[in-house]
């Protein structure tokens, strides 16, 4: 496993019990978090070395945020201390067509008010394989974003990969401020991660593509895609696409460039949603776990997006799923064959595994999914109703059958012919 360093901030989360609001709650549950502190507690929970860098008060609260973090196996060596507060955020979870609600309070926070005499960033980088930071960072303060910019120098000089996610805040700072501090930025960037807002609010690139509409087709991506590679030189290029159907139930999927291959993972449809926030957290630290350790990019990018499609069912910042190994690898298990049978069973998220009939047909009557196979001929269908496949003599698949509708029923009806 590697050495992977995170910098930002963590913050006091003080959120209403349930789905109460602000001004009917009494008491508040606490948590702390952050952008890069619940990346670091994901890369630590998959067995790597990781270090969070920030600075943080000497009293009691400042200590609570550093106990929070060696719980989930943070190193936190490079925590400067100092200061006068623990930055402050305040949430209020949305239900139904209500949205969640955010209140900040952390200016003049430690971090905010630190400096690159703090840190010794030549010590912090030795020997790291991985360094990443979010847009959050250098949106605290412009102190805070000095500090960054001296903490990639000397990444970049002990050969560190830098990943950022953009993650733009207006309640942060505006999109030219972001844009004049971020795009000088990305000249230390490998790996560049976002949704299409970050793209176009931080460096100044549009998809193609009306996400606003609902339209999240990876054709609309591919362009900018590029773009942003050939303006930044990136090694990789990965966005995250959320179809926001309510606060409580989200579509998402993610696609990955690499300069040669654009891949798109598959569609996780999330109902209900216990706790969205720390999700695009859970998502870099899957992807950075991912391209340490995978053969592919494709692998990587659907362990990230599983990573995330779990965190969203957790309560917290942090993402501390054990199920993400085994939703990840999860595959259908072979199926008996031979004879006159038909069974069905839930396929949602699953792959089968290739399989063979040399000497007979066999027709799939399949629900409200969408399929693709291979050597399979395609009978008239609709959507909405049943599609009727042949697979004919030979070896073929299913990959992917996935339920794309909420409440269906995904089956699979198997007759030999």
């Amino acid at each position: 496993m590697g050495k992977i360093i995170t910098m930002g901030e963590i913050m006091l989360r003080l959120s209403t019990p349930g789905q109460s609001r602000f001004v009917q709650t009494d008491t508040f549950d606490i948590n702390y978090g952050g952008g890069e502190a619940n990346v670091a507690v994901s890369c630590a929970h998959y067995g790597h070395e990781a270090y969070f860098v920030s600075k943080l008060p000497k009293h009691e609260i400042g200590q609570a945020a550093v106990n929070a973090l060696r719980r989930y196996g943070v190193h936190t060596d490079f925590i400067a201390r100092g200061g006068q507060r623990v930055g402050i955020y305040y949430l209020e979870t949305g239900a139904s067509m209500r949205p969640s609600k955010v209140i900040y309070d952390r200016a003049g926070s430690s971090i905010a008010e630190a400096s690159p005499a703090d840190f010794d960033f030549d010590a912090i980088m030795e020997g790291a394989d991985w360094f990443h930071w979010s847009g959050i960072t250098p949106a605290i303060s412009d102190a805070s974003a000095e500090c960054l910019r001296q903490a990639c120098i000397a990444a970049k000089k002990h050969g560190v990969t830098i990943s950022c996610d953009l993650n733009f805040r207006k309640k942060l700072w505006t999109s030219e401020k972001a844009q004049s501090i971020m795009k000088p930025l990305m000249q230390y960037v490998d790996v560049c991660i976002g949704n299409e807002e970050d793209a176009e609010l931080c460096l100044g690139f549009k998809p193609d593509a009306d996400v606003e509409g609902g339209n999240t087709e990876a054709e609309g991506y591919k362009g900018i895609f590029k773009g942003m590679m050939d303006t930044f030189g990136f090694k990789y290029v990965i966005s995250t696409l959320r179809e926001s159907i309510s606060a409580t139930h989200n579509g998402w999927k993610a696609m990955i460039y690499d300069g040669k291959e654009f891949y798109v993972s598959k569609h996780y449809d999330i109902d209900p949603i216990i706790d969205r926030v720390g999700g695009g957290d859970s998502f870099s630290g899957g992807i950075i776990h991912g391209l340490l350790t995978m053969k592919t990019q494709g692998e990587a990018l659907e362990f990230a997006v599983a990573a995330s499609a779990l965190k969203h069912t957790i309560p917290g910042d942090a993402a501390v799923a054990d199920e993400v190994a085994q939703f990840f690898e999860r595959r259908v298990a072979d199926r008996p064959h031979g004879g006159n049978h038909d069974h069905a069973e839930r396929l949602t998220g699953h792959m089968q595994p290739a399989v063979a009939h040399l000497g007979a047909a066999e027709r799939f009557v399949i629900h409200v999914v969408e399929v693709d196979a291979v050597a399979v001929d395609r009978l008239p269908g609709g959507k909405g109703g049943f599609d009727s496949l042949v697979a004919v003599p030979g070896h073929h698949r299913l990959d992917g059958i996935e339920d794309r509708h909420v409440g269906d029923v995904v089956s699979l009806r198997q007759d030999i012919a």
